[in-house]
């Protein structure tokens, strides 16, 4: 399983390195160093913790959301698989983006929840890269 550090978390949920600093701090996410002493966060932890913070509205609220040429860097929180289709969501700050695509395509980019992945979107169509 992929894990991330503080600033990665930080930029995958919109905030700040010192408010995911706090909020590790807090114990409101679970960390765990490496063997060079840096805090990461597992992926599904992160995941989890990225859909409270966007219902919860915990994010700083003066902080700035863009989307630079309609990408959505993210974190995958939920992939659902059907015989021949799939649903991805991606939770980018405070953005939950849905994906309908192919099963295939989710097996060929090895998409899993916890993982980073970038939502681009075209018109009505969300196209997802794995970063």
């Amino acid at each position: 399983m992929q894990s991330y550090t503080i600033g990665q978390a930080a930029r995958l949920l919109g905030v700040s390195p010192d408010t995911a600093r706090r909020w590790a701090d807090a114990g409101r996410v679970a960390t765990h160093r490496d063997e060079g002493g840096r805090r990461l966060i597992d992926g599904r932890d992160l995941a989890a913790f990225s859909i409270e913070v966007a219902q919860g509205g915990s994010a700083d609220d003066d902080a700035s959301y863009t989307s630079a040429r309609n990408a959505f860097p993210g974190i995958v929180t939920a992939v659902k698989l059907g015989d021949v289709a799939a649903q991805v969501e991606i939770q980018a700050g405070p953005h939950r983006l849905v994906s309908l695509l192919t099963r295939e395509a989710v097996e060929e980019l090895g998409i899993e929840v916890g993982m980073q992945a970038t939502a681009r979107v075209k018109s009505t169509s969300v196209h997802i890269d794995r970063t």
